[in-house]
């Protein structure tokens, strides 16, 4: 898969952020043993808020809310919590996931498990570079919760970069992608549920990963329209909102869009520092080394020399003219 690097790393960081199920209180839904509210869990009356109260806020002597406004799903039953655990456990083989979350859902067809299921088998699926089965499995976390921003994004990911000219719904595949990327910038700040103990940096990063990637599926949909001024500021603002950790391939591309303009000396800074990103002998690494020779022979301009490149996975990218 495309940008399979920087996906794979939001995924991983929303593995670590989002809360794990919750088991049912042998008290009461939503209390502790000693009678306390559970950080994130739902509490009662919780709808019936008075008419001021912002959704996710604390009231006094509470414990301290999620700010994301989502909290942490929760098992209705021990058995269904139980038998969430046992269906989990083998995270390492993507169809075993699958089939898990499938007999669960089925058992369970209203608990809010269900979706963590889909999200790890979309993960583990992921990992396996089966793109066609993570979308599946993101169609089905969209369809329990459409608003959840890692399946909203591995969804347009695969549209976005599978989908051919040749495919007789090749516009509305690209029409699904730029909506689910578009709204993902929305749900990324109203539709996570972190651990109550997550520090601060790590909910920044996944949403900096979340949004960068988002952006760069959108750069991708302008560019394969040949709206290079539009790709552009997709890929400019793709790598704004994660510069800690940029991607090479998304580099790349804006070298691309900006070559296409005939804006060659920022091409060829860009195709230079895709170079220092990447190593020779990746896809990744063999197309930047060639767009900046074409872009050096252009302007007279000087490569700049490579430097070692991190140590994340370097993948194709040019998107298809």
């Amino acid at each position: 898969m495309k940008r399979a690097a920087m996906v794979a790393m939001m995924m991983g960081l929303a593995s670590f952020l989002f809360a794990e199920p919750q088991a049912p209180s042998p008290q009461k839904p939503g209390t502790s043993q000693t009678g306390g509210a559970q950080p994130g869990a739902a509490q009662p009356g919780a709808a019936q808020q008075s008419q001021g109260q912002q959704p996710g806020t604390a009231q006094p002597g509470a414990a301290p809310a999620i700010p994301q406004g989502k909290r942490p799903p929760q098992a209705k039953t021990d058995a269904e919590f139980a038998e969430f655990n046992t269906a989990i456990a083998n995270t390492n083989d993507p169809a075993a996931v699958e089939k898990a979350a499938d007999a669960f859902a089925t058992k369970y067809p209203d608990s809010e498990l269900r979706v963590l299921l889909y999200e790890a088998a979309m993960q583990s699926y992921q990992r396996a570079n089966n793109a066609d089965k993570m979308m599946e499995m993101g169609r089905k976390v969209l369809k329990i919760d459409p608003d959840e921003p890692t399946a909203l994004v591995g969804v347009a990911q695969v549209l976005a970069e599978r989908t051919r000219d040749t495919d007789l719904d090749k516009d509305q595949r690209l029409d699904e992608a730029m909506k689910l990327a578009q709204r993902s910038l929305t749900t990324v700040d109203t539709d996570i549920a972190p651990r109550a103990d997550t520090p601060q940096e790590k909910i920044d990063a996944y949403k900096g990963v979340l949004r960068s990637s988002a952006y760069a599926i959108m750069g991708t949909l302008e560019f394969n329209k040949e709206k290079y001024p539009d790709a552009e500021n997709f890929y400019r603002k793709s790598m704004d909102a994660f510069p800690a950790q940029l991607d090479p391939v998304v580099v790349l591309r804006l070298a691309l869009a900006l070559d296409k303009q005939g804006k060659y000396p920022e091409a060829l800074k860009e195709a230079n520092h895709a170079v220092q990103l990447t190593q020779e002998g990746t896809t990744a690494g063999g197309l930047a080394r060639r767009e900046r020779d074409r872009l050096v022979q252009l302007t007279g301009g000087t490569p700049t020399p490579a430097a070692k490149p991190p140590a994340s996975a370097q993948n194709p990218a040019a998107p298809k003219n």
